[in-house]
């Protein structure tokens, strides 16, 4: 039987995929790690018949996913659903101020895995912590609401029993091995890289219910 997995964001999990929502899946998935996941799935575990979607959408926030959900995340019915949102809801509002901020991410977050335990009760929660490093785009001043959004999500996968991949902890720990322009292109967009290292976690974490 086939199994469906379904990565939702912003321009992280985006990563220049197409928008086409009739394309099938794994096509057009872009150049990051739901790329680099889909093609190690796909040559590795061909006999699950993966059927892989990415719906990231370059600036989105929380509310931007809660209003296009229904579309684009319950109507898939995904067997796995991977979620990475929070870095546009503090730059938007650093940066135009129309950002959300972290009470009421914590709500709609909140409210996006109530309504998609409601609709699929098997569906298998991947939740990512959001994550920067204080360079190009992010100034010192984002570090302690990105901080806040991290114990949000961690808090959220602890209550709805779901994976967490602590991000942030992953790009921190890289910075042993090479500067931090290695890994994030401008304190935000991982470069290839920085893909790789999302892609090889989400792999780990998720053998289990794979």
């Amino acid at each position: 039987m086939a199994k469906t997995i379904l990565f939702q964001g912003d321009s992280i999990t985006d990563a220049g995929r197409n928008y086409d929502l009739a394309l099938p899946p794994a096509i057009g998935m872009g150049i990051g790690y739901p790329f680099l996941i889909t093609g190690d799935l796909l040559a590795h575990e061909p006999e699950k018949d993966w059927k892989i979607y990415n719906r990231g959408i370059s600036g989105n926030r929380v509310v931007d996913l809660y209003a296009r959900w229904k579309q684009q995340a319950v109507n898939l019915k995904p067997d796995i659903l991977s979620i990475l949102i929070g870095v546009n809801d503090t730059w938007h509002e650093f940066g135009s101020q129309n950002g959300v901020e972290v009470p009421r991410y914590a709500m709609f977050y909140r409210m996006l895995l109530e309504w998609t335990k409601k609709e699929l009760p098997d569906v298998k929660l991947v939740l990512l912590e959001p994550f920067v490093l204080p360079f190009g785009a992010v100034t010192e001043e984002w570090i302690p609401e990105i901080n806040e959004r991290r114990k949000v999500v961690k808090e959220l996968a602890e209550e709805f029993g779901a994976i967490f991949i602590p991000l942030q902890t992953l790009f921190n720990e890289a910075l042993a091995k090479a500067p931090q322009e290695y890994w994030l292109a401008d304190g935000v967009h991982p470069t290839t890289a920085g893909h790789r290292l999302i892609a090889d976690a989400w792999l780990k974490a998720t053998e289990a219910i794979r």
